[in-house]
């Protein structure tokens, strides 16, 4: 088990699902259970985050506009998610990344807009599946972090929140190995730790690619694996608990 103080996290992203009856499953069952080790988050579509009333977990939204406000039809501010309780933000997710267009330069920019108005970015980074195949991969996941670190400076990690997210794993079923996550969870720490070491090691990195009940123990108990970023499974709330249940640390 982990000898480290970093606190786990298990984050659901509900993407575009959900609905009114999906919250008050989630808070109904989450109000009762026993999850002082874990830091539990649930980021739902925008529309629905008045509609959470207690504080079973904490809240975060699926992007931010990298603009304060103005003309911009259909975007949110991270001034918006403050007021509406929420402390956490996911910023380069890979859907975002490819039907958005955002680059790794725009997503340094939400996540120093996110930063300056106190909000915990769940950063995302990860390979598709020809990247892996033609040996890029490290390369690509340093261009990605070093994009932020290189906009907000490495002291800004210790308020951010990594998430490995391997493109090729998400919603197809395929899942990378424990052995998998792990190398790369460990990679993206010592590349934290050549700029400065004492933030790499408290760093929290979260797994996130096709994470279940069944694969979560094994997943969370790799050295540098620290929680998960929960897709599909996060809009189960069984499901979603027992996968929380699991970063016992």
């Amino acid at each position: 088990m982990h000898m480290s103080n970093r606190r786990p996290i298990v984050a659901g992203n509900w993407k575009m699902n959900g609905n009114l009856a999906l919250i008050k499953q989630m808070e109904a069952l989450f109000s009762n259970a026993e999850l002082s080790h874990v830091d539990v988050i649930v980021c739902p579509p925008f529309p629905y985050l008045g509609g959470f009333s207690g504080s079973a977990f904490a809240l975060g939204g699926q992007t931010i506009s990298h603009f304060e406000s103005g003309a911009h039809t259909g975007e949110t501010a991270a001034s918006m998610l403050l007021e509406m309780n929420c402390q956490y933000v996911i910023l380069g997710h890979s859907e975002r990344r490819a039907d958005n267009n955002e680059s790794n330069e725009l997503v340094a920019e939400k996540v120093d807009v996110a930063l300056k108005h106190g909000l915990i970015p769940l950063f995302c980074v990860g390979e598709p599946e020809d990247i892996r195949e033609s040996g890029q991969l490290f390369d690509y996941i340093a261009a990605q972090l070093d994009a932020v670190i290189s906009k907000v400076g490495i002291a800004a990690f210790n308020d951010i929140v990594i998430a490995y997210e391997p493109v090729w794993a998400i919603g197809t079923g395929k899942t990378a190995s424990p052995a998998q996550a792990q190398e790369v969870h460990a990679f993206i720490r010592q590349h934290l730790a050549k700029q400065e070491s004492d933030i790499a090691k408290q760093c929290v990195i979260l797994y996130g690619g096709s994470v279940k009940g069944s694969n979560a123990v094994e997943l969370f108990s790799q050295p540098d694996v620290d929680g998960g970023l929960i897709g599909g499974a996060s809009l189960n709330p069984e499901d979603f608990l027992s996968i929380c249940l699991a970063a016992k640390r």
